[in-house]
C-alpha cells in the first residue's frame, strides 16, 4: 500500500509582486538619476505621499466588495485642502490641532455621506461616488478660483527631509498603524467576509450594512489625512489638483494586488502600488516624456493591473 503525502501549497502574499516591481523601479530610477540615492529619494517620497495616502484610503471600500470603489477620494482631498488653506488659515484658525481635527472631521463627513448613499440608500458605489466627486470638485472650485500659497510655519514639518526618513513617512506609518489595529478586531474579519460574499456574510450574522458603511467612513478619515498632507506638499491649495488623484488611487490599489472584487488585500499593497505608480511617473518625467505619454502610460498600467487582478482572483477561486 502506498501512502501519498501532500504538502499544502503556500500562496504568495498578495503584495509581493508590487513590492518586487517597486524594487525594480528603484534600481532603474537610481541608474537614471544618481542624485536619487543621495537624498533625492526623500523628496520623491514627499511628493508621492498624497498618492500613497489616497491609495491606502481607497483600499477599505474596495475590500468591502459589492463593487466598492470611491471615485471621490481625489476631489474630497482637494476640497479639504481648499477649506484648510483658503478658509481656516486665512482667518487665523491655523493652530495645528484645529487644522488636523478639521481635516479628519471633513474627511469623515465625506466618507459618511458616501457610506450612507452606498450602504443605506443602496445606490451603486460608482454612481454614488461619481455624484459626490462632482459635488466636492464643484465646491472646491467655488471656494477657490485660483491657487493660494500661504501656510503656517508648523506645516513645513510634513515636507521635512532632515531625518533618516522624510517626516511625512511617519504620517504614512501612523495610518498603517491605525489599519493594523483594525485588522486585530472583529471588524476586519467581518469586512473580509462581506467583501468575499454579501449573502454568506449575512447568513453568518454579519451586519453587512454597518460593515460597509464603516469601510467608507474609514476611507473618509484616511482621505482627510491625505488632504492635510496634500496642503503641505502643495504649499497651499489648488482646486484643480484633487480630481487628478482619483484614477491614480484606483490604479494604485489594483497594482498593489488588492482584489477589486473585494475580500482580499490591505493597505500595504495599496501603498506599494502607489509608490510603484509614482516611480513610473517620476522616471518618465526624468526622461522628459510628454504629458500625452504620461496619460497613455497611466491608462496602460490601469488596464494591466485590472487584468492581472482579475486573473489572480480567478486562479484563487479555482483552487
Amino acid at each position: 500500500m502506498t501512502t501519498l503525502s501532500t504538502t499544502p501549497r503556500r500562496s504568495v502574499p498578495y503584495f509581493v509582486p508590487a513590492v518586487l516591481a517597486v524594487m525594480l523601479m528603484l534600481v532603474i530610477t537610481a541608474s537614471a538619476s544618481p542624485q536619487f540615492l543621495d537624498g533625492g529619494w526623500k523628496l520623491v517620497f514627499v511628493y508621492a505621499s498624497p498618492l500613497i495616502l489616497l491609495g491606502m484610503a481607497q483600499a477599505p471600500v474596495v475590500l468591502s466588495g459589492g463593487g466598492g470603489m470611491d471615485l471621490s477620494v481625489g476631489p474630497a482631498a482637494g476640497l479639504i485642502s481648499v477649506v484648510l488653506a483658503a478658509v481656516l488659515i486665512p482667518n487665523q484658525l491655523s493652530v495645528w490641532w484645529l487644522i488636523v481635527l478639521a481635516a479628519l472631521v471633513l474627511g469623515a463627513a465625506a466618507g459618511a455621506i458616501n457610506g450612507a448613499l452606498v450602504a443605506f440608500v443602496r445606490i451603486p458605489p460608482i454612481i454614488a461616488t461619481l455624484a459626490t466627486y462632482l459635488v466636492f470638485a464643484g465646491l472646491a472650485t467655488q471656494i477657490l478660483a485660483a491657487p493660494t500659497g500661504f501656510l503656517p510655519g508648523w506645516m513645513r514639518w510634513f515636507t521635512g527631509t532632515d531625518g533618516p526618513l522624510p517626516n511625512v513617512a511617519y504620517v504614512v506609518l501612523g495610518v498603517g498603524a491605525v489599519w493594523w489595529g483594525l485588522t486585530r478586531t472583529a471588524y476586519w474579519r467581518n469586512l473580509r467576509a462581506v467583501g468575499s460574499s454579501d449573502r454568506a456574510a449575512y447568513a453568518s450574522g454579519v451586519p453587512v450594512t454597518a460593515v460597509r458603511f464603516l469601510a467608507y467612513l474609514v476611507t473618509g478619515v484616511f482621505t482627510g489625512v491625505a488632504g492635510l498632507v496634500l496642503t503641505a506638499v502643495l504649499g497651499g491649495a489648488d482646486s484643480t489638483v484633487g480630481p487628478t488623484y482619483t484614477l491614480q488611487a484606483i490604479a494604485a490599489v489594483a497594482l498593489g494586488g488588492v482584489s477589486l472584487a473585494g475580500g482580499r488585500g490591505g493597505l500595504l499593497g495599496a501603498a506599494a502600488g502607489a509608490v510603484l505608480l509614482f516611480l513610473i511617473q517620476n522616471y518618465l518625467t526624468l526622461t522628459q516624456a510628454s504629458s500625452f505619454v504620461l496619460q497613455m502610460v497611466y491608462g496602460v498600467v490601469l488596464v494591466v493591473a485590472i487584468v492581472a487582478n482579475g486573473l489572480w482572483d480567478r486562479r484563487r477561486k479555482a483552487r
